[in-house]
């Protein structure tokens, strides 16, 4: 399970599960993340400051006054792999509605003469795959989501755009991802949704969270409208 504990400066501890990114790997980090957050909740564990769960890593910073490494480092080991099995039942699975109309999936053309299939065929493929989150990152709300169809595998580009509309459905390598603000980026824009993923007035402000799987439908620019 995870190979090995670190230091993170003097308040923080690194729950190592190794370098792969793999989603077999990630399903025990998200689960470990949410067993501590538990804890938490329920005042098994005092002191904690935070949980930043990566591809592989669980980050958790600790006030060192109330708890230190090693009294953090017990609790961790003392989880066991059936704890983390139980938690993975738990999964959500969220549809989202995609408009791939042209005004919105303005990179389509570039993802069709870079993979070599037609603009219909890379639709299909999109909205056939089962997105799994590996983690929330880069600004509030930013899902990183894989794993992309290998035929659908397209780089960056090469100088990134000043600025791409919220809500912009985006692929780059291996992983899709969904834009909740504008924002600058260099990823390929294959279409928009008029899903709002954050809210930063809500109990939970974060729509998406890790471990959870996405899947994507068509709707027309006149839907698309309507939702926004």
């Amino acid at each position: 399970m995870i190979k090995q504990i670190l230091n993170f400066g003097d308040q923080g501890l690194i729950c190592d599960f190794g370098d792969e990114v793999k989603k077999e790997i990630n399903l025990k980090v998200i689960s470990l993340f949410k067993i501590i957050n538990f804890k938490i909740k329920n005042n098994e564990i005092q002191g904690i400051k935070n949980c930043t769960p990566s591809y592989n890593k669980l980050i958790i910073n600790f006030n060192l006054e109330v708890i230190s490494f090693q009294q953090l480092s017990k609790i961790v080991t003392s989880v066991q792999e059936q704890d983390l099995n139980k938690i993975l039942e738990n999964q959500k699975t969220w549809k989202i509605p995609v408009c791939y109309d042209e005004e919105y999936g303005i990179d389509q053309k570039r993802i069709s003469e870079y993979t070599g299939l037609s603009i219909s065929e890379i639709l299909d493929i999109h909205q056939k795959t089962n997105f799994y989150i590996y983690m929330i990152g880069f600004m509030p709300g930013f899902p990183y989501m894989g794993d992309l169809d290998d035929k659908l595998y397209t780089p960056r580009l090469e100088t990134p755009r000043v600025e791409i509309l919220d809500g912009s459905v985006i692929i780059a390598e291996k992983f899709c991802a969904i834009y909740p603000y504008k924002s600058p980026g260099g990823w390929n824009i294959l279409g928009r949704t008029p899903i709002k993923l954050f809210d930063q007035h809500s109990k939970n402000p974060c729509l998406l969270f890790p471990g959870d799987n996405v899947e994507f439908y068509k709707i027309n620019l006149e839907e698309f409208k309507k939702l926004a």
